[in-house]
């Protein structure tokens, strides 16, 4: 079990402090939310002024952003936090999506969710082994990448890939291909154990892997027990 902190809405300037501070207190990580500002643009300040504590974004809104904008962002913050950057996403609902960030809501969330991971994954093997940049799905047709354009490989390019869900189908989601799963904060433990728990291991087991293999961030208690 670790316990983790949340960055409160602040400004950029209090970050160093804020972050040092966890770090002195013993917190395993720090995550920063997409409220009020962008979940990203903390992270250098908290690489920069931390040597252990690791970060993350719970949650960065994906479906607002391009798989390329995650994939990029996601490496150069790996690179500069020595492989501390965790990169969480969520898909955030369709009011916001459409009238907050004038984007069009996908008529299959998972679907979705499930391409852009898969498109991150794929450029992020690009840069680090030479793959071919090759995806071809519903939401997504990603095949170009030119040297120019291409950040090369990492120390620490095993970047951890977190989501967000309420129900059943993310939950399983995170399961099959994701390594940690952000719960939302207004659950019940009964809630956490009878439908969220189950869809994780049968979204694992689907894809023959551990239940161990995915954390769970539990916000309303403050923990992510990997158990």
């Amino acid at each position: 079990m670790k316990f983790d902190a949340a960055l409160p809405p602040a400004h950029l300037k209090d970050v160093p402090a804020i972050a040092k501070a966890a770090e002195a207190i013993g917190f395993d990580a720090l995550w920063t939310q997409e409220t009020q500002h962008d979940p990203f643009l903390p992270f250098p300040l908290i690489a920069e002024n931390t040597s252990r504590l690791k970060m993350g974004t719970a949650i960065a809104v994906s479906f607002a952003r391009s798989p390329a904008n995650l994939a990029y962002t996601a490496w150069d913050l790996a690179a500069q936090s020595q492989g501390r950057f965790m990169l969480g996403l969520g898909t955030q609902v369709k009011a916001h999506i459409e009238r907050r960030f004038g984007q069009t809501w996908p008529e299959s969330v998972t679907g979705k969710l499930r391409e852009q991971i898969q498109v991150i994954r794929a450029f992020w093997d690009c840069w680090q082994n030479g793959t071919k940049l090759n995806f071809r799905g519903e939401y997504y047709k990603v095949t170009l990448m030119s040297p120019f354009f291409n950040p090369g490989p990492i120390e620490h390019p095993n970047i951890p890939i977190y989501i967000a869900g309420v129900n059943r189908g993310l939950a399983h989601l995170a399961g099959e291909m994701c390594d940690g799963f952000h719960v939302h904060p207004f659950h019940t433990p009964r809630y956490l154990r009878e439908v969220i728990l189950p869809a994780i291991e049968e979204g694992a087991e689907k894809e023959r892997r551990k239940r161990q293999d995915i954390s769970i961030s539990d916000t309303m208690n403050g923990v992510h027990p990997k158990e």
